[in-house]
């Protein structure tokens, strides 16, 4: 065989041999089966979402804030019995310490208008505050800002408005209340007590925390535990409101029926606005404005009035007002929603179905 090309090019040998494919090759016709092989044991895997999602899946009102992801029906009690042995031992060491220092006190008269003892009153309640905290941290693996509202933390820009509020409507009740019992003779002012000056130092201190205390026992733990009980918003937000009313008020030891209606509707005030507004800050500014007032007012007039018990709750009329100042406080911060916008619902990420979660802002 001749080469048919230039004499002056080299044969460049025969054509490449193409391999086919592999989805080209022909399948055989038996396949064999496949050897058996025990199935091998998986470890479980549970899947932990990324540090600083919020617990929830759907957007909660603050009352059901501990219904997260990881709720059970035991995790509130756990949390009830740590609360009730921490804050017990806690308290106790409050006390303690004080009567080791041998300073004097009146705990027996419990004269709250005495500068020492309304101080180791108050510290002996505030104490209350951490151990709340501990209690969201240890028995619900949540962070402790949920005690205080649906953004996980204590919304300081509330306090202010809040605050010019209650001193325009509680304040009004407050001084009503006096004027009247000068009118009708009921009172004796004699003038500041002994150590007013470090009275005022005491309140003014002390007594806003303390208020925040009894908010964040009542309405920022155990509100939170029967309503996560009852489980449905409204109906949990009524019971809620009404055990921890009854509670907060016998807690004060009312001296007569006029005194625990007094209170018991305090409780309920609180409670409302706490519905309404998402948190404890309207709560707390209520049960602060009106300690201070009460105290202050107890110190300058002296013990010819008796406010150590506050609200006066003596008498069908000061009941009246009492209530009354209290529900036109809850009337205004119902009607400032609009302009102060607090947050309502948590904010969620909905974990429950594969796919992309969808994150929902608290609002």
């Amino acid at each position: 065989m001749t080469w048919p090309g230039p004499v002056d090019e080299p044969y460049p040998g025969p054509p490449p041999i193409r391999r086919p494919e592999p989805w080209e090759r022909p399948r055989p016709w038996w396949v064999p089966p496949p050897r058996y092989a025990p199935p091998v044991a998986l470890p479980t895997v549970r899947w932990q979402p990324p540090p600083g999602t919020p617990p929830h899946d759907v957007p909660q009102p603050y009352l059901l804030a501990m219904r997260s992801r990881d709720w059970g029906w035991w995790r509130p009690l756990l949390g009830l019995l740590l609360l009730l042995v921490v804050y017990t031992v806690a308290a106790t060491v409050v006390v303690v310490l004080t009567l080791a220092t041998g300073v004097s006190t009146d705990f027996a008269q419990l004269d709250l208008v005495d500068p020492l003892t309304l101080l180791v009153t108050n510290l002996s309640l505030i104490v209350a505050i951490p151990v709340v905290w501990l209690a969201w941290v240890t028995a619900h693996g949540m962070r402790r800002g949920w005690s205080s509202s649906v953004l996980a933390r204590l919304r300081w820009r509330l306090v202010g408005p809040y605050a010019l509020i209650a001193l325009g409507t509680l304040g009004a009740g407050i001084g009503i209340s006096l004027v009247l019992s000068f009118l009708l003779g009921e009172e004796d002012p004699s003038g500041p007590v002994a150590a007013f000056g470090w009275l005022l130092v005491v309140v003014v201190l002390t007594t806003p925390l303390q208020s925040a205390a009894e908010e964040y026992l009542f309405r920022g733990y155990l509100s939170q535990c029967i309503a996560a009980w009852v489980r449905r918003p409204r109906a949990g937000a009524v019971v809620a409101a009404v055990v921890t009313a009854a509670l907060f008020s016998l807690a004060h030891m009312p001296g007569d029926l006029p005194t625990f209606l007094d209170r018991f509707a305090f409780g309920l005030g609180a409670s409302a606005v706490v519905w309404l507004t998402g948190g404890l800050e309207a709560a707390i500014v209520l049960h602060a404005v009106n300690n201070v007032l009460v105290f202050v007012l107890a110190g300058a007039l002296g013990d010819g009035v008796a406010t150590e018990q506050v609200p006066d709750g003596s008498g069908l009329l000061f009941l009246l007002v009492s209530v009354a100042s209290v529900g036109a406080y809850v009337t205004v911060v119902r009607r400032s929603r609009h302009r102060l916008r607090p947050e309502r619902r948590t904010a969620a990420v909905d974990l429950r179905t594969p796919g992309m979660p969808v994150p929902v802002a608290a609002g």
